[in-house]
């Protein structure tokens, strides 16, 4: 009994971060669906999470002041449900970490098992099914990087440059 409330609890409090007009309380609620979601992170409206809700370790974490788009679809289950095919095609349950101050735009879709690194960019409408690396711009479907993010505190190589 204690498990359904439990999915049922965290169907709730997704479904009211969805539309709440307030990012402070969309982060709280979410976080209350026990997602990893770090600080000074913002979180636009309509963000849709696809998780397994009988799944009990965490399948989401935003590191800090990452930057997500309305509209945005985070896919860390996926199964064909009641299908016929079922037996036939391989369910997908895996994780999705994005790291500090990235940007997720509006639209964007990312599929399980993906990790977008420090200060990754997803454009918009983007379809995110493999890695994306640090300071990496991706854009598409499926994204592909088309530019390289320059910020004074990282040099070419990759390494932090010295303050």
């Amino acid at each position: 009994m204690g498990t359904k409330i439990l999915k049922l609890r965290k169907k709730i409090f997704k479904l009211v971060a969805k539309s709440f007009p307030g990012n402070g309380i969309r982060v709280q609620l979410l976080r209350m669906c026990r997602y990893k979601i770090g600080r000074d992170v913002y979180i636009g409206e309509d963000l849709i999470i696809i998780d397994d809700l009988d799944r009990e370790d965490v399948c989401l974490e935003i590191g800090d002041r990452v930057a997500i788009s309305p509209r945005v679809t985070l896919v860390c289950h996926s199964a064909p449900n009641w299908s016929r095919i079922r037996p036939y095609v391989q369910e997908r349950n895996g994780m999705i970490k994005i790291g500090p101050d990235a940007w997720i735009g509006t639209g964007a879709v990312i599929l399980p098992d993906v990790e977008i690194g420090e200060g990754g960019v997803v454009a918009s409408n983007a379809v995110v099914n493999k890695d994306v690396p640090p300071y990496t711009i991706v854009a598409g479907i499926p994204a592909r990087p088309i530019k390289q993010v320059s910020v004074p505190w990282r040099k070419s190589d990759g390494t932090a440059a010295n303050p």
